[in-house]
Parts: structure tokens; sequence; C-alpha cells
């Protein structure tokens, strides 16, 4: 049975399944479909064509489903899909999709969309992301599961954001993001493997010392992209997550983020040396896979320069 607030307005087209909340002055509109046990906030919005699975919550003055901000909108149908078990916290924004950009937005399962946070039109989201607030998402932007966005970060249109990819807080990013990577900056640089988040979320040591020397390989080796990959696939290819690395690196369209901070000429910045970089990148990896699980870092954490303290997000 669905809990409705008297003050709330659900649209009679309205799909509601068992066990939704609605609150005061929230707003249900036409052709939206809520699975059961949905929860909607006080003063939240929720805009349709919509389709959302179950359990999902929407949390006060979030505004979910509404049309694209997108100049070529015309009114056409156009839809938002979301999946299972997501939350989207106070004044988070979600938009449908486009015509040009396949008609729809897509997020998957378990997904987190801290306060503030937004995904622009016909973006696809995978399952187990974290956009910590006021993440940003342009239109058409692709993020693979697990991803976090760390907070007050952009990612350009058109973008990708791999698999377990670490965005750090108040970062640029105007070109791909690769999977298992910590991508920081204004003028984004390629701090190395998210050595801590993978063992956080399970990764066995092997797997993580291949994909180290993977991500080594690509960034620090010197070689082109096409060299840097084949031999790559020479040395660790056999493993599942490195070729997944590869293949993503090899698709590429708009290019990738992989310079190190402080590198001449490259999209790093600061100045740094780029050898006492990597050695600091050495330390910090080292450190991270002798340390405890539980001496993680926390959730949201907003990653700074290497050697600074991380900081923690909303």
């Amino acid at each position: 049975m669905s809990k409705i607030h008297s003050a709330a307005v659900v649209d009679p087209s309205a799909e509601l399944g068992s066990g939704v909340s609605v609150g005061p002055y929230a707003v249900v509109g036409p052709d939206v479909v809520l699975g059961d046990d949905c929860e909607v906030g006080a003063g939240a919005q929720v805009r349709g064509p919509s389709r959302f699975g179950r359990a999902n919550r929407i949390f006060s003055n979030a505004c979910v489903g509404f049309e694209p901000q997108d100049l070529k909108f015309r009114g056409e149908e156009v839809r938002l899909e979301v999946g299972d078990a997501n939350v989207f916290r106070e004044f988070s924004t979600v938009h449908r999709g486009t015509q040009f950009g396949g008609g729809v937005t897509r997020i998957g399962d378990g997904n987190l969309f801290m306060a503030y946070s937004h995904v622009a039109h016909d973006s696809q989201v995978g399952s187990r992301t974290v956009f910590v607030n006021g993440a940003t998402l342009a239109g058409h932007v692709e993020v693979g599961d697990d991803a976090t966005i760390g907070a007050f970060s952009a990612v350009h249109q058109f973008c990708r954001v791999g698999r377990h990819a670490y965005i750090g807080g108040f970062s640029v990013v105007t070109m791909d993001a690769l999977p298992f990577v910590k991508t920081v900056g204004q003028k984004a640089s390629c701090y190395g493997l998210n050595t801590i988040g993978l063992r956080r979320k399970g990764f066995e040591r092997e797997t993580i010392r291949r994909l180290r020397r993977a991500v080594r390989i690509l960034v620090h080796s010197g070689l082109n992209t096409r060299q840097a990959l084949e031999r790559i696939e020479a040395e660790v290819g056999d493993d599942p997550e490195v070729a997944y690395l590869v293949e993503f690196a090899r698709t590429a369209e708009r290019g990738f983020v992989k310079s190190p901070p402080g590198r001449r000429g490259g999209r790093g910045g600061g100045g740094e040396d780029a050898e006492e970089v990597e050695g600091a990148l050495d330390r910090e990896e080292a450190d991270a896979l002798a340390a405890p699980p539980g001496e993680a870092e926390p959730d949201g954490a907003v990653a700074g320069p290497v050697g600074s303290p991380a900081r923690g997000g909303g």
C-alpha cells in the first residue's frame, strides 16, 4: 500500500508500486512509474516519461526526470530509466535524454548522488557509483560501474569515465578518464592506480599488481599509446581487468588523460618533477598494499596531490 501525503501532488497517470511513499509538497508528474518501496521526499519533483525500479530514495527538493537542458529540444518524447536502490540527495538533478542522443538517460543500480550533483541528458551511468556533492556530468557522458566523481568536478560532454575510476574533487575532465586510475586536477593529470579503492572493493593483490604494471607502462614508459598497449598485452594482457583497461584506452575517441602531474607540455600542472612524483606514487601504492583494508580513505574523500592528506567529502 502506498503512503501519499495529503499535500503531495500525484498525477492520475503515474504508476506507484507497493510501499511507495510521497512526502508533503512533492510532485509526481504524468507518465512516471515508481517501483515498489520507492520514497519521494518533501518538495521533491519527479517528471516523466520516467521509469524507476524498486527502493529508490529521492530526497527533499531533488528534481529528477525533467526535460533536457538542450537548445535543440523541441518537446519530443524522451525518457529517463533508473534501476533499483539509487539515492538522490537534496537538490540533485537528473534530466531525460534527447532525440539526437538516443532519447534516454540511463542510471543503473545502487548509485549515490549527493547534494547538488547533476546528470545531464543522454548520460549513461552504471551501478554503484558515487557522485560527491556538486559533481556534474555534461550531456552524453558514460560512467562505468563503481566509479567515483569527486566534489564539484565536471566531466565534459561525450567523455567516458571507466570502471572503478576516481575523479578527484574540483577536477575538470575534458578527455576520457581511465578505469582503475586517479584522475585529478583542473588540468587533469593521472595520479596512478587507485590502489586503496581497489583493495576496499575486494581486488586481489595479484590483480592490483598487474593493473599497476599496466598503468605504469601506459603513463611512465615514454612509449606512444599504440606501443604501450602492445607492451601491456604482451606482459600482463591475460588478466581480464587489464584487458578492459587496454580496450578502454584503444577505443577512446576523445583521447584519455594519461600525463602525470608536472610533466612539461602535458596535461598535468603543478610544476612538480615527474621523477619525484613517480617516486611518491611508488611509496603511496606500496603503503596502500601493506596497510590493513580498514585503514582506507573514507568514502567520498577528495583527492589532493600525492603526499597531501585526503579531505572528507560531504
